[in-house]
């Protein structure tokens, strides 16, 4: 049976932690491959993103160009709008019947996985492995949730740390690969920061991911 590893997010942009996520999950889970899954429209981020899908995406395949066992699912993407982990998982076991999906997400989102769209669901669809997170060490002994717990000292950084330091003309280079730090040179990307467009709905709170 593969073992076949999914790893979402918006990738905005993909930076140094996200690799080094994805090779402790490949080599501590056993995985076969593992999918990077840039999302169309998160619904735990209903905002104006400063990246269209398409800048992300190619930014994407720019990072993990050289790793032969890294592959790009273009799954939420093709679907656009807001797209529901439960649904990606869906699409993935359609695609691969026989095979151990592992879904591979951060302890934040561990500590809200409760409030996500069919979480009963999606356990049945996919194990869970969970990187932590600064600030969120805590959340990970206090969840009745089965997960693995990928281990190592990963790359503390933020998309969202590094857009703001794009912002300022503050240096990104320990962060981001050199291709990536020069797709984003070349076509003047994140520039400004893109304010948040409206407030989430009390419906939604409770329809996250």
């Amino acid at each position: 049976m593969s073992r076949i590893g999914i790893f979402g997010g918006t990738f905005d942009p993909p930076h140094k932690g996200h690799i080094a996520i994805a090779e402790e999950a490949m080599k501590q889970l056993s995985l076969d491959t593992i999918y990077f899954v840039p999302a169309y429209l998160p619904p735990h981020k209903l905002q104006h993103y400063s990246m269209t899908a398409k800048h992300r995406l190619t930014m994407v395949k720019l990072a993990i160009d050289g790793h032969k066992d890294f592959k790009v699912s273009m799954v939420e993407l093709q679907r656009r709008g807001i797209s529901y982990t439960v649904d990606t998982l869906k699409a993935f076991r359609s695609r691969f019947p026989n095979a151990a999906l592992i879904l591979v997400i951060g302890a934040d989102n561990l500590e809200q996985f409760q409030s996500w769209k069919s979480p009963k669901a999606i356990l049945q669809l996919a194990s869970l492995a969970v990187y932590k997170r600064r600030g969120f060490n805590r959340s990970l002994k206090n969840q009745n949730i089965a997960f693995q717990l990928i281990k190592g000292q990963l790359l503390q950084v933020s998309s969202t740390e590094i857009r703001k330091r794009l912002v300022k003309g503050l240096t990104v280079s320990k962060l981001l690969s050199r291709p990536i730090e020069r797709y984003i040179k070349r076509h003047s990307l994140y520039l400004r920061s893109y304010p948040i467009i409206r407030k989430r709905k009390i419906n939604e709170i409770n329809r996250t991911h």
